[in-house]
C-alpha cells in the first residue's frame, strides 16, 4: 500500500509529504505527484516515488494508483474547472481500486454560502455516490492568505476590507498538513467529515495588529463598505471578476462564514493551531 499525495509541488501537498516523513512514513511508502514530476526531483532525492499526475488526464491517475493505495486529492486550483477535474479523478482512482480518498474541501461545503463552495460541495456529493471509502477535510482559511497584508501595511501603514468585524479563524498551511498526513497514515477515519479551523477566530483589527508587530510600524485597519471596496479595487486595475470575488468572499468573512473554531485541527494534530501573528511572520 502506498500513500499518494497529488499536487506535491504546491504549497500544501509539499507540506504533506514533509509530515509524513516526520511522522515515520517510509520515503518508498509514498508517491508524490505533480503535472510536472520534474519539479519534485528533490523529493526523490530523499527516496520518495514521483510520478505525473495531471487531473485533466485521468490516464495518469491510473498508471499511479495500485488497489490498496490511499490518495490525497488536493483541491484543484482552477476555479470553475475543479468539479470536473476531480470528478474524473475520482472515477478513475476507483477504477484502479483506490482503498480510500482524501479531500481537501471547504468550511461546511454542501451547506455555506461561502463564494468558494459550490464546487467543493459538487466533489463530495461525487464521492460520497462513488462508493469508495473517504475522509473529507474541511480546510479553513489559510494563514498565509495574509502575506500580502503584511506587504502592504509595510508600505502603507494601513491594509483595507470590506469584512467589517468578522472574524477568521485560520491556520498555517503546516498545521493543515499534519492533518492530511494523520489521516492517511492512520485507520479508522473512513467516512469522517472534518471541519478544520484555526484555535482562536482573530478580527482584521487583530490581523492589523499582529502586521504592525512585524513590520515595526504601526497599521491600522480600515472598514469599507462593499462599495467603496469594489471600487477601490477596480482603481487598482482589477477586473470585474476578479472585484467581485473578492468583496463577495469579504462578505463571507463578514457573515461569520471563516469564523468557526470546532477545534476539529487541533485534535487531528495533537497540538495547538499556529497563532496568527506566529503564522505570519514565519509565512
Amino acid at each position: 500500500m502506498s500513500l499518494i499525495v497529488t499536487a506535491a509541488s504546491g504549497n500544501l501537498g509539499r507540506l504533506v509529504v514533509e509530515s509524513l516523513l516526520a511522522r515515520g512514513t517510509a520515503p518508498a511508502d509514498i508517491v508524490a505527484t505533480a503535472r510536472k514530476p520534474e519539479s519534485l526531483n528533490a523529493l526523490a532525492d530523499r527516496g520518495v516515488r514521483v510520478a505525473r499526475l495531471d487531473y485533466n488526464e485521468p490516464a495518469t491517475v491510473s498508471a499511479v494508483v495500485e488497489p490498496g493505495d490511499i490518495l490525497l486529492l488536493v483541491s484543484g486550483s482552477e476555479v470553475g474547472k475543479r468539479a470536473e477535474q476531480h470528478t474524473a479523478v475520482i472515477a478513475a482512482a476507483k477504477d484502479a481500486g483506490v482503498a480510500r480518498i482524501v479531500y481537501t474541501s471547504a468550511p461546511r461545503a454542501t451547506t455555506s454560502a461561502l463564494v468558494l463552495a459550490p464546487e467543493h460541495k459538487a466533489t463530495e456529493e461525487t464521492l460520497v455516490a462513488s462508493g469508495v471509502p473517504f475522509t473529507i477535510l474541511r480546510n479553513g482559511w489559510y494563514t498565509e492568505n495574509y502575506v500580502g497584508q503584511v506587504e502592504k501595511g509595510r508600505a502603507t501603514g494601513a491594509i483595507e476590507a470590506s469584512v467589517g468585524d468578522g472574524r477568521v479563524a485560520s491556520a498555517s498551511r503546516k498545521d493543515y498538513a499534519d492533518a492530511a498526513a494523520v489521516v492517511l497514515r492512520e485507520a479508522g477515519h473512513e467516512g469522517s467529515v472534518y471541519e478544520l479551523s484555526g484555535d482562536a477566530a482573530w478580527t482584521f483589527d487583530d490581523l492589523a495588529a499582529a502586521i504592525s508587530d512585524i513590520v515595526g510600524r504601526e497599521v491600522a485597519y480600515t472598514r469599507l463598505t462593499p462599495d467603496e471596496h469594489a471600487a477601490l479595487l477596480a482603481s487598482r486595475g482589477l477586473d470585474d471578476g476578479t472585484v467581485g470575488f473578492v468583496v463577495a468572499l469579504d462578505g463571507n468573512i463578514r457573515d461569520g462564514l471563516l469564523g468557526e473554531t470546532s477545534g476539529d485541527l487541533s485534535r487531528l494534530i495533537g497540538r495547538p493551531t499556529t497563532p496568527l501573528a506566529e503564522g505570519l511572520a514565519a509565512a
